[in-house]
């Protein structure tokens, strides 16, 4: 069972930092969606500070948002978020109208597929998150899907939240940079090289 991790407010994330700090945002009650806390989302900022700014980043398994957002609250240039729940994507994209972000976008399919697809844009970025709903248990072929897309820029970070016990082997190009545990969740930071 996987921890529950959410604001204070059922079905509210706060932006931790950036120009829309402290503002709360709602999230569409739905099975598997929870999104980063926020103790582990300022790690994991922190931990991205001089990769963020200007970076063009993709969200896989977007949910409420919380990473793809905060990453544009951080400067971010540019973010896509990916999700396959309507109720999950119109939220977003209400939020994206709300913030006047105009250089983030909502994209509704399943994200396994669109990694396997033919008809994306295939320019790299930057930063890459991989939160999949637990359930789902979908590392293994995320991080297939995605080293093969070769959707990961030289230099690129890729972010995995799964459980403690996930050890399925990276791509050998990933290099492990910070690793933390909480519970049973684990979050790790990968660096293409």
């Amino acid at each position: 069972m996987p921890p529950i991790r959410r604001s204070t407010a059922a079905n509210t994330l706060r932006i931790i930092g950036g120009r829309w700090r402290g503002r709360k945002l709602s999230f569409p009650a739905l099975d598997g969606l929870r999104p980063t806390g926020d103790r582990w989302r300022e790690t994991l900022f922190n931990w991205l500070a001089a990769d963020i700014p200007g970076a063009r980043c993709l969200d896989l398994f977007a949910g409420a948002g919380a990473l793809g957002l905060e990453a544009l609250s951080r400067g971010a240039a540019e973010v896509l978020m990916i999700d396959r729940q309507p109720a999950a994507v119109d939220r977003l994209r209400r939020h994206l109208r709300d913030l006047d972000a105009a250089n983030g976008r909502v994209l509704q399919a399943d994200a396994l597929a669109w990694l396997q697809g033919t008809g994306r844009d295939c320019t790299p970025y930057d930063v890459v998150f991989v939160d999949p709903p637990f359930a789902a248990a979908l590392w293994a072929d995320t991080i297939t899907a995605l080293s093969e897309a070769e959707l990961v820029a030289a230099g690129g970070a890729v972010y995995i939240e799964a459980p403690v016990d996930f050890t399925r082997p990276v791509p050998p190009d990933w290099h492990l940079h910070r690793e933390k545990s909480a519970g049973n969740v684990c979050f790790r930071l990968y660096y293409r090289q």
